[in-house]
């Protein structure tokens, strides 16, 4: 216990004690971290607004890496989106001007960055889509590669301003070696926008860049934290290519030196001189100690696995990550991940890839759902079996957490060769969505007690994840096709890939940097500001009983007319339009089933859901409450009816 007190007391001194003024490097650019979330702050005091013109020219030649994803995943809408040359683009990359790239590819797309004031950029120009914020366009359309400061100080506009159609600068990151960094050989900068479960010193092992220079670049030390979705500086001496991003990431090193934990350090072999002069500042000639804290520091790690990384991975509060988690890091958490998810819920079982080949008739075709989703049979039951992507291990937490009737289950899981599957409950009738629209093609309709039904089973497991698990969640991706209706058309919510906790007195101030969702059922708070609450999902459930009312899709109801989905409620409620307007509102295939004032009332619910300030909508609880004297209430009607016949 002495020994272990006296190497704590040595961490202290390592960790707090300045290195000596000659290892004291200067950022060549500082790192923006959190800040880019305040849209409303227009300051310096980070790079948000973008890299200070410090280098030595005032314009060169830049790279940036892009992640494709549809509708901008093709070499030519890339290039468009981003002003370059489709030809410079199709080069780079080792593919066709007619490509298009898999969902989540790294594109490279080689950019001019110049200096436009005090601040480098490379302009882009892009036309305002509905639903679009300086937020939404930063950190989900150019993926943090610029930021909602910047659009707002180069557009010299408010986002009250931001209108659709409209055609606004975008200027995107970038940045020119500096005098130090070109005496040093670096000829370029890549402007790399971090994902969830990157590693700093990875990244500069796959595009072949110095760690220490690439710490040096974004004014980084040891000690620092970095968050997905920002952007990081990539010296390089030689333009990046395709085979950097097409190889896998470089596995983790199998043999780490010991090393106190840290968010940001240095890789083995990389900048371990640092930390040597560090020591040697802070411990000077007391080498007895030393040798004390060295023997402790080993008897101390000695403990640890092989899997454990000196780099930890980029922090983020946002579950969704746009780059798949490499199979090697993967294969190695497997094991421990599964017998974790196994001694939360002995419910969820562990599948072998040959049992799922098996009730999937080897994922054929035939039994293909949608997407990645397949129809199989284990044990003479009926269950969907879906093929996963990124870091799947937050929703099988969550899945494994919670049991509700309104929710879809998760029975097992299954790891094969870096591939994860999840099984869960099937449901025959499929998603809402292929019911609720007018247009749907094989025709189908629900009744006004069908669509009350299932609306108040939503209703009932969003309450429940707002109040009845811990920590509480918020689901954040409520639409018509993350609704699942069993053969009774009782309804089961799907889809918590996006769900987090709701952090915070009543979950009302916890932010995210990434925007993430489905335009239309985006809260006006979410999108503006990043603000998460448990009020998103009133908001998104709000927007998904409109569509249930109306057989018609909010975009629809609302794009054209360039109005929110509120005004539209309320224009329906209007006193001097009586109930024609509304009338005219409601879905025609339920004309005849519905009775006029709980449709009214119903109505009203949706407004209130709909309301911009968050505090202002209900509950999940009161909707509940009021859904139900809803069905009770068309249970009697549709009694009296009978008796009436």
């Amino acid at each position: 216990m002495a020994l272990l007190s006296l190497f704590s007391l040595i961490s202290v001194f390592v960790f707090l004690t300045p290195p000596p003024s000659s290892l004291v490097v200067l950022a060549q650019q500082p790192y923006e971290g959190l800040t880019t979330t305040a849209c409303d702050a227009i300051d310096n005091s980070s790079s948000k607004l973008g890299y200070t013109c410090n280098g030595l020219n005032t314009s060169c030649q830049s790279y940036l890496i892009f992640r494709s994803r549809s509708p901008y995943n093709t070499v030519s809408s890339v290039s468009t989106l981003f002003a370059s040359s489709p030809s410079r683009v199709s080069s780079i990359n080792s593919v066709s001007e007619s490509t298009s790239f898999g969902t989540d590819r790294m594109v490279i797309v080689p950019i001019t960055c110049s200096c436009s004031g005090q601040y480098y950029q490379e302009n882009a120009s892009y036309v305002v889509q509905s639903g679009d914020t300086f937020l939404y366009i930063a950190n989900n359309t150019y993926q943090a590669l610029s930021t909602c400061q910047a659009l707002q100080n180069v557009n010299n506009m408010s986002a009250s301003d931001l209108s659709v159609g409209a055609s606004i600068t975008v200027p995107v990151r970038c940045a020119c070696p500096t005098k130090n960094q070109s005496d040093a050989g670096i000829n370029y900068l890549l402007t790399y926008a971090t994902v969830n479960g990157d590693v700093l010193s990875d990244i500069s092992e796959r595009f072949g860049a110095d760690f220490t220079a690439t710490l040096e670049a974004n004014g980084l030390s040891g000690q620092d934290t970095i968050y997905a979705f920002t952007t990081l500086l990539i010296p390089l001496e030689n333009p990046p290519t395709s085979s950097q991003t097409t190889s896998p990431s470089p596995p983790p090193s199998s043999s780490p030196p010991p090393s106190p934990p840290s968010t940001v350090t240095s890789p083995p072999g990389k900048s371990s001189s640092t930390w040597v002069y560090v020591t040697i500042g802070v411990l000077g000639g007391i080498a007895v100690i030393a040798v004390l804290g060295t023997v402790v520091f080993f008897m101390f790690f000695r403990g640890r696995t092989k899997r454990e990384r000196i780099d930890s991975t980029v922090v983020s509060d946002s579950f969704e990550a746009f780059e798949k988690p490499s199979n090697k890091r993967l294969d190695e958490d497997s094991l421990d991940f599964l017998d974790s998810v196994s001694s939360i819920a002995q419910s969820i079982k562990v599948y072998t890839y040959e049992e799922l080949q098996a009730a999937t008739k080897n994922f054929s075709s035939s039994c293909l759902i949608k997407g990645s989703v397949y129809r199989g049979k284990i044990n003479g039951d009926h269950a969907a079996i879906k093929r996963m992507n990124g870091n799947v291990s937050r929703e099988a937490e969550i899945l494994s957490k919670i049991s509700h009737s309104s929710l879809i289950r998760l029975s097992g899981v299954c790891f094969d060769e870096g591939q994860w599957f999840f099984v869960y409950e099937y449901a025959v009738n499929g998603p809402l969505s292929e019911w609720i629209y007018q247009n749907n093609s094989e025709g189908r309709f629900l009744t006004w007690m069908q669509r009350m039904q299932i609306a108040l089973d939503v209703a009932t497991g969003l309450n429940y994840l707002h109040l009845f698990t811990t920590p509480p969640f918020v689901h954040k991706n409520i639409k018509s096709s993350n609704i699942l209706l069993h053969s009774d058309f009782r309804a089961k919510i799907a889809s918590l890939g996006l769900a987090r906790s709701a952090e915070g007195e009543g979950g009302e101030f916890a932010l995210t940097r990434h925007i993430v969702g489905t335009k239309g059922y985006m809260a006006p708070e979410y999108l503006e500001n990043g603000l998460i609450s448990v009020k998103l999902d009133v908001y998104a459930f709000g927007v998904l009983l409109l569509e249930m009312m109306t057989g018609k899709e909010v975009i629809s109801l609302c794009g054209g007319e360039n109005m929110q989905a509120y005004d539209i409620v309320s224009l329906a409620l209007a006193e001097d339009g009586g109930h024609e307007r509304l009338m005219r509102l409601i879905d025609p295939t339920m004309s005849e089933t519905y009775p006029l004032d709980l449709a009214v009332y119903v109505v009203r619910i949706i407004k209130s859901c709909l309301k911009k300030n968050p505090v202002d909508r209900p509950s999940m609880d009161e909707i509940v409450q009021s859904l139900s004297k809803v069905l009770t209430a068309s249970l009697a009607c549709e009694h009296q009816n009978i008796l009436a016949r």
